[in-house]
């Protein structure tokens, strides 16, 4: 949606002030927003009742949304799963929300606006509309996903009752461009400009499409194509600011690089259609970028027959530990080395729901070490919220720490609280070690992850290890264990691991990661680095 009024944008100012900008790395907390746009949408109608006459276009747009919230609020965590429906709710709250209320300013009804502005401090801003942007960008990268796909609600091969519309893809491309993100530009303007090309109507204008999109393949290199599309826009709009020095520009630059190349004449430029495969994406800082992305898809794991033939399951009593002998846990291998495994039944329906409860009103941004100042920090990479729960405050958490000491025979005592997290919009953590933090407790490295996941994943949000190509699937109610440290002491730097950005789903887990202090006598070290 475009801006706002000048009078509409001195009533917001003084609403903002207390948006989260943090609310799209959360599933969990963002289905509360379902249910506050349900309200809005009550309240605007009955405004409407009062003065249908004058509110004509309002009352269309409470229709729309009325039918969307009753979609949405009758399962609202399964709404919020699909990413382009989470993305949407970021946009409309952020943005469409507001152009809403300058038009009700126009005519004020007391009722309708003391009801938005109560529930504007609890709205998402404009970082939170940015940060969808920017996931469903990620998805797009991991999952190879091109920008027709999103746009049509088909996802991992299923067609789901989510689109987007002209306006949305030009406000992602918007974003990409914003952020000089040129490569992303590309695809969602194209994509824009294919919808409005199939007589799609919006409120962008042709032209702002074609001008966006014509320097951003000019900035990726293709000045071919960037000169057809600038022909294009001054072909709809003669007058254009920008259209025809950019066509004079790119035109002698093409010139300049044909001279180069002692041609007279281009050769003919591409009639395909810009697609995820056009141009190349640009490298980053992830030097595993390609080996993560693609076991995040299911491709490059390294699961020989002769691998799998080591894989065993086995009844775990942990050496006839009392509270394991009348009911052991079942423990199945999932990689030999290092050594991975995971235990079936590790938690019950009702004791994820328990955390889950315990854990969602004090769910907070996930922060990273800042490895230069040691500082705790928030980073794109890491993209969930988290909170910590100690045993004392309900017997469920008591009872999952004694559980975890009970089957892998290490001492909690000195671990880590347990952390819960749940992945927002294409929520992820990119490669990390688990050892590299030391407690400020002085317990030690970071011996052990115990992993336990709360939620099935529709599509994506693997585990995998890029080093050895291990990709270990969400499963609720399982839990995944493995030592990041070797008998000497010394990290593995086999365990650099990650969590892949979901693509369909809520991704809830439970971390308890147990320290080097405390195993002097039920893990000793030893010279060797292997088991």
């Amino acid at each position: 949606m475009r801006g706002c009024p000048p009078a509409a944008v001195l009533v917001l100012c003084g609403l903002c002030w207390a948006a989260n900008a943090e609310i799209f790395t959360s599933i969990g907390q963002m289905t509360d927003l379902i249910y506050t746009e349900k309200e809005l949408v009550q309240s605007l109608k009955e405004y409407i009742r009062a003065e249908e006459s004058k509110l004509a276009a309002v009352k269309s747009w409470a229709k729309k949304l009325d039918v969307l919230t009753r979609a949405s609020t009758s399962d609202p965590e399964g709404f919020l799963a699909h990413p382009v429906n989470a993305y949407k709710l970021m946009k409309r709250l952020n943005t469409e929300w507001s152009e809403l209320e300058s038009l009700v300013l126009q005519d004020p009804s007391d009722g309708f606006i003391s009801n938005i502005s109560a529930h504007r401090q609890y709205f998402p801003d404009e970082e939170d509309e940015k940060g969808a942007a920017k996931a469903l960008m990620r998805l797009q990268d991991t999952y190879q996903l091109d920008s027709e796909s999103f746009a049509k609600g088909n996802l991992h091969g299923v067609r789901y009752n989510a689109e987007l519309t002209v306006d949305d893809c030009f406000d992602m491309g918007k974003t990409a461009y914003n952020e000089v993100d040129y490569y992303h530009s590309v695809l969602w303007m194209q994509q824009a400009l294919k919808q409005m090309d199939a007589g799609e109507e919006a409120v962008v204008s042709k032209a702002d499409v074609l001008d966006y999109l014509s320097y951003s393949v000019y900035q990726m290199g293709d000045l071919p194509r960037a000169i057809e599309l600038t022909r294009r826009l001054v072909a709809i709009d003669p007058g254009h600011q920008r259209a025809g020095g950019n066509l004079r520009y790119f035109e002698k630059l093409l010139s300049a690089e044909l001279t180069e190349k002692d041609q007279s004449q281009q050769e003919p430029m591409s009639e395909q259609p810009i697609t995820l495969g056009t141009y190349k994406r640009p490298r980053d800082y992830l030097p595993e970028r390609e080996t993560y992305e693609a076991l995040c898809r299911g491709e490059g794991v390294k699961m020989t027959i002769k691998r799998q033939s080591r894989m065993f399951c086995r009844y775990q009593d942990r050496n006839r530990n009392p509270r394991l002998l009348l009911k052991p846990m079942l423990e199945e291998d999932e990689w030999d080395s290092p050594h991975i495994v995971r235990y079936l039944n590790a938690l019950s329906d009702e004791e994820i729901e328990k955390i889950k409860e315990l854990a969602k009103p004090r769910l907070a941004r996930a922060t990273v070490r800042d490895p230069k100042t040691g500082v705790l920090t928030v980073a794109n990479y890491r993209v969930s919220k988290s909170a910590w729960l100690e045993g004392e405050e309900d017997p469920v958490i008591d009872r999952v720490n004694q559980r975890i000491e009970d089957v892998t025979g290490l001492s909690v005592a000195t671990a880590e609280l347990l952390q819960v997290a749940n992945y927002g919009v294409g929520g992820q953590y990119e490669p990390h070690f688990d050892f590299s933090r030391v407690s400020a407790l002085s317990t030690g490295l970071h011996r052990g992850t115990f992993l336990l996941q709360m939620s099935d994943v529709e599509a994506g949000g693997a585990t995998v290890f890029p080093d050895f190509g291990a990709a270990i699937w969400p499963r609720k109610g399982t839990a995944v264990f493995w030592y990041n440290l070797f008998r000497s002491g010394e990290g593995d730097y086999r365990t650099r691991h990650a969590a892949c950005p979901v693509l369909v789903g809520s991704k809830w887990v439970s971390n308890k990661w147990i320290h080097e202090r405390g195993q002097e006598f039920r893990r000793p070290c030893g010279p060797s680095e292997v088991d």
